[in-house]
């Protein structure tokens, strides 16, 4: 788990024909990400808490497209 410095933050995004498999794959990027304490996908969507001092939900968002979805906040 990356070290929080600020309050975490809970966002849920929403992402564009991800698959539960794939999920993973984009959940295990976004915990790579100094900040990002936890990532949880689910079908279609993924829960991330995450540090707000360190990132914006469009960081994460760029973060899950990086990965070949297009995502947005739910």
């Amino acid at each position: 788990m990356a070290a929080m410095t600020g309050k975490p933050t809970r966002v849920l995004l929403g992402v564009r024909g991800m698959t539960r498999d794939a999920g993973e794959r984009v959940a295990q990027h976004l915990r790579s990400l100094p900040g990002v304490a936890q990532a949880t996908p689910d079908e279609g969507q993924i829960e991330v808490h995450y540090d707000p001092s360190q990132h914006t939900v469009m960081d994460l968002v760029r973060a899950v497209r990086s990965q070949g979805f297009l995502a947005g906040m739910l």
